[in-house]
């Protein structure tokens, strides 16, 4: 039986799914621990494989693999050497994802060199927004440099805008909150991707597990230039040390704040909920309305005080609000077939 193997890479874990390739059919799902060493993904990786080889009557056809950064590409690409050197060069823009994604393509490359390889790409669901909403108000220049909004999470936006219709009659204008330990909102009009709340990079928007969202561009002067901190200390303090972590002193763990009876819990949490309003109501501006709103993610899921602590902010319209779980892998496994 010929299969599709699915591998979203992060830091701490592999997640790999199998799937039928005639009718895409999930045979199984796999979490493995990547070990704290040089050769952690590859052990992990290995790990993978050899549950897949077991399975005697598995024929693995074609590995397709989530990566963050596709810069402007809007659809899944194969990936050559060319284009694997493409997304090396994107790993400033995406410094927490993209090394672990091409860790194991590189890896998967060099144990089956013949083995068809597809990359997806967070960023390619939000190709189809226009000009405005991809500009910073920086000199034109940079624009045509790169620097500008790409958005991220589009892989799940582009599952769920898939959902949307069983759910919702009318759905010309949404508003999907993806919420997990990273975060963010995504317009969609006739379920095209119009603006989103992350940027340039994955720190923008939503006040996320460990990291900041939206921030005033003054702050990061004042830690330079009168704190004196260096650029890797500002990075790992906008990445790691911030967010729900940062705010409460106890966990980026949406649970174990909602468990906690520390005010300062609560405070995160009410933040994390006020940044979210705050962004939402903006994007419902953009839209002109809003039809549905859908929560999907872990926190989206799972956290119903979460949800309720940002519907709370749109009593004045009252929209629809929806949970649709989330599926990146079967999307994935779309393109690969």
């Amino acid at each position: 039986m010929k299969v599709i193997a699915v591998f979203n890479a992060g830091s701490s874990s592999l997640k790999f799914s199998v799937f039928r390739h005639d009718n895409l059919e999930l045979l199984h799902k796999g979490d493995v621990d990547v070990p704290d060493s040089k050769d952690g993904h590859k052990k992990a990786l290995n790990e993978a494989l050899t549950w897949i080889s077991s399975q005697k009557e598995l024929e693995l056809s074609v590995a397709g693999h989530r990566v963050v950064h596709g810069k402007d590409r809007a659809k899944p690409v194969k990936i050559t050497p060319e284009v694997l050197k493409e997304l090396q060069s994107l790993i400033p823009l995406a410094p927490l994802h993209q090394p672990h994604n091409l860790s194991i393509i590189e890896e998967l490359a060099k144990l089956h060199p013949n083995l068809p390889q597809i990359a997806c790409f967070d960023t390619a669901f939000h190709r189809t927004q226009p000009k405005l909403a991809e500009m910073f108000a920086l000199p034109r220049h940079f624009y045509d440099d790169g620097v500008k909004r790409y958005g991220y999470h589009g892989i799940s936006y582009e599952y769920i805008a898939s959902e949307i219709p069983k759910y919702a009659k009318v759905h010309e204008k949404v508003v999907v909150a993806h919420l997990g330990n990273g975060a963010s909102l995504c317009a969609m009009k006739d379920l095209k991707s119009v603006a989103t709340s992350m940027g340039f990079s994955t720190l923008d928007g939503l006040m996320m597990g460990t990291r900041t969202g939206v921030l005033d561009a003054g702050v990061i002067l004042y830690l330079q230039q009168h704190l004196k901190m260096s650029v890797e200390a500002v990075s790992d303090l906008f990445y790691h040390k911030s967010g729900l972590l940062g705010v409460s002193g106890i966990s980026n763990d949406m649970r174990t704040l909602e468990e906690s009876k520390k005010p300062e819990a609560r405070e995160a949490i009410d933040l994390f909920c006020r940044m979210a309003a705050q962004q939402l109501g903006g994007l419902i501006a953009i839209l002109g309305g809003l039809d549905a709103l859908v929560f999907t993610g872990g926190i989206g899921e799972h956290s119903e005080r979460v949800r309720q602590g940002i519907i709370d902010y749109f009593a004045w319209i009252s929209p629809p609000v929806y949970v649709i779980p989330t599926n990146e892998e079967l999307v994935i496994a779309r393109a690969c077939r």
